[in-house]
């Protein structure tokens, strides 16, 4: 095995984007820059994040598709939660000396196959070496210049409050010996998000825990939220694997990673709500409500905005 520093740069970028098959500069990877076009009467929405081993993921537990894939999921969730639909995406690699060639285009392969998903494509990006394989996405999304984008600021009192797919199953596989594929592949809700525009008022990923998640957004909008337990749509694997009522409530409320829409609308929207859930086959739930003052509750009691803290 030939380490990274010592590989030649250009064929580790052909190895990597060979399974896109995206086409040549200048309209994907190979020159110094992307040209991409903005589709007329739409506005740009960028996002970027990063997945680093021994911090969002080990080699012990996930697999390199995982990460590849993951890495361009949890980017794709930020483009949704803001109402916008996906365009394509850059990638900046580090590599350490031990990631082999085979395992790089694994990697490459797990992110393809969601970018396929997805309708979208890699324009471009960087590999350089590092101590640890970290992977960087930059996502692009598009967003219609007459449309207010889903925003953490708009809840006002009178809305309800929803949450998208299930909650906990994510927490709930991390705390198994080996992740579940809801933890290491998470399924960004692409075509849910673009689906809000002028219905929901405000808007956030659950991706750090729906608890810290709302209070970001009630804060923002300044208004508090008052959740009902019952109503949260906890994961039929959280609730299997938890030992009690309250570890599996604990895990849907804090455990994060779930990747689901958080999201506040008008209460005459329920019924349109009902139709897009309906069409788009996806489980929309009121979890509760949108009143005056500030922070979070639950059952009437302060809930703490408590879940997985950045460092």
């Amino acid at each position: 095995m030939v380490p990274p520093h010592r590989r030649d740069e250009f064929a580790l970028i052909d190895a990597f984007t060979r399974p896109f098959g995206v086409p040549a500069s200048p309209f994907g990877p190979g020159d110094d820059a992307a040209v991409l076009d903005v589709p007329k009467g739409h506005r740009l929405v960028v996002t970027t994040d990063a997945l680093v081993e021994d911090v969002h993921f080990t080699r012990a537990t996930f697999r390199f598709e995982d990460v590849g894939h993951k890495a361009l999921a949890v980017n794709l969730s930020d483009v949704a939660a803001m109402g916008a639909s996906p365009l394509s995406f850059l990638c900046a690699l580090s590599l350490p000396d031990d990631v082999e060639d085979a395992q790089l285009v694994a990697v490459a392969r797990g992110m393809a196959a969601l970018a396929r998903k997805a309708g979208i494509t890699l324009v471009g990006g960087n590999v350089t070496r590092g101590p640890k394989l970290s992977v960087t996405i930059t996502a692009l999304g598009k967003i219609p210049s007459s449309a207010r984008p889903l925003c953490r600021d708009g809840a006002r009192p009178g809305d309800d409050v929803y949450v998208s797919g299930a909650l906990g199953d994510a927490a709930a596989g991390l705390a198994q010996p080996r992740p579940r594929d809801r933890q290491r592949r998470p399924a960004p809700e692409v075509r849910l998000g673009p689906a809000l525009l002028g219905l929901a008022t405000a808007c956030i990923d659950v991706s750090d825990g729906l608890a810290q998640d709302l209070g970001h957004l009630a804060a923002a909008s300044r208004v508090a939220l008052e959740l009902t337990a019952k109503d949260l749509p906890i994961g039929t694997h959280a609730k299997a694997a938890a030992t009690s009522g309250p570890q599996a409530l604990n895990w849907a409320l804090t455990g994060g990673e779930d990747y689901v829409l958080a999201f506040t609308a008008p209460r005459r929207s329920a019924r349109r709500l009902a139709a897009i859930a309906a069409n788009l086959r996806r489980r929309i739930t009121r979890i509760g409500s949108v009143v005056s003052g500030r922070g979070l509750w639950l059952d009437g009691r302060p809930l703490e905005s408590t879940g997985f803290r950045h460092r």
